[in-house]
C-alpha cells in the first residue's frame, strides 16, 4: 500500500518545496510570474480570512462543490444502470455505444458553447458539462465490470431462482463494484478538471473563476494559491472515495 510509504511522499514534496524557495530566494526566476512560497502563503491566508472580490473563501469553494455534487448525482444515476444493462444485454450496448464513442474524445469544452446556448449561462449548463465529462469514463467502467463476470456466477444464481432484478441487485452489481470504484475515481477526476474549466469560461464564483480572476491582475500568488487549494480539494475528494470503496468493498487485494 502506498501509505506504508509515506516518509517517501513525504520527502519528496519536501524537496520540491526546498526547489521553490531555493529558486526564489537565488533569483532564478521572475517572482511576477513565480512568487515565492511565503508570498503564496500570505495569499492564502488572506483568502481565507477575508475571502476575495467580497466574497468569503467557503462560499467559492462551496459554489464549485455544489456545480460538482449536484452534477456527479447525475452522473451516477445514468452511468451506472446504463452500464449494468449495456455489459449484459449486447442489444442495449449497441444502442448506447455509438453516441458514447462519439462524444468521449471530444474535448467538453468543444461542446460547452452549446450547453450554454440551450441551458442559459447559469449553472445548468455547467451541471450538464460535468454530468457528460463523468458519463463516459464510469459507464465504460461499468460495462468493463459486467464483462469480467465469469458466466458460472450468472448461471449458478440463475439456477438457485435469481432473475430479473435480483440477478443484477444481488450478483450483477455487487461483482461489478470494484469497476465501479475505479470508474468513480476516473469519472470525478474528469469532472473536477472540467469543473474549473468551465468556471474559468463562464462563471462569477467557483475557484476556477478566481484562479482567472487572478490572472487578470497578473496576481501570480493568489493564482498560486488557488491552485494549491484546488490540489487539496482534489485529494480529499479522492481519498474519501477510496475510504468508500474499502468500507464497502473490502475483498480488493485478497485472496478469497
Amino acid at each position: 500500500m502506498l501509505t506504508r510509504h509515506w516518509p517517501i511522499s513525504l520527502l519528496a514534496v519536501g524537496a520540491v518545496l526546498l526547489l521553490w524557495w531555493l529558486a526564489t530566494f537565488a533569483g532564478w526566476v521572475n517572482p511576477l510570474f513565480v512568487p515565492s512560497p511565503a508570498k503564496v502563503w500570505l495569499a492564502l491566508k488572506e483568502i481565507v480570512t477575508e475571502g476575495y472580490k467580497d466574497n468569503s473563501l467557503l462560499s467559492h469553494i462551496g459554489a464549485s462543490m455544489k456545480r460538482l455534487l449536484l452534477a456527479f448525482l447525475v452522473t451516477l444515476a445514468t452511468a451506472i444502470p446504463f452500464g449494468l444493462l449495456s455489459g449484459y444485454f449486447m442489444r442495449v450496448r449497441a444502442l448506447i455505444e455509438p453516441f458514447i464513442e462519439f462524444y468521449r474524445p471530444l474535448p467538453p469544452l468543444a461542446y460547452y458553447t452549446m450547453l450554454v446556448l440551450w441551458l442559459g449561462i447559469g449553472d445548468a449548463s455547467k451541471i450538464a458539462l460535468l454530468a457528460l465529462a463523468g458519463f463516459a469514463p464510469l459507464y465504460l467502467a461499468v460495462v468493463s465490470g459486467v464483462a469480467r463476470i465469469p458466466r458460472d456466477r450468472i448461471a449458478g444464481a440463475r439456477s438457485l431462482g435469481a432473475n430479473g432484478g435480483s440477478l443484477f441487485a444481488h450478483v450483477i452489481f455487487p461483482s461489478c463494484l470494484p469497476d465501479i470504484f475505479t470508474g468513480i475515481r476516473t469519472a470525478l477526476g474528469m469532472t473536477y478538471t472540467t469543473l474549473v474549466a468551465a468556471e474559468m469560461v463562464a462563471a462569477v464564483s467557483g475557484l476556477g473563476w478566481l484562479v482567472l480572476d487572478a490572472s487578470k491582475f497578473l496576481r501570480s500568488d493568489v493564482i498560486f494559491a488557488g491552485i494549491i487549494l484546488m490540489g487539496a480539494i482534489a485529494i480529499a475528494i479522492d481519498l474519501s472515495v477510496r475510504l468508500l470503496e474499502r468500507a464497502l468493498v473490502p475483498w480488493i487485494g485478497k485472496d478469497l
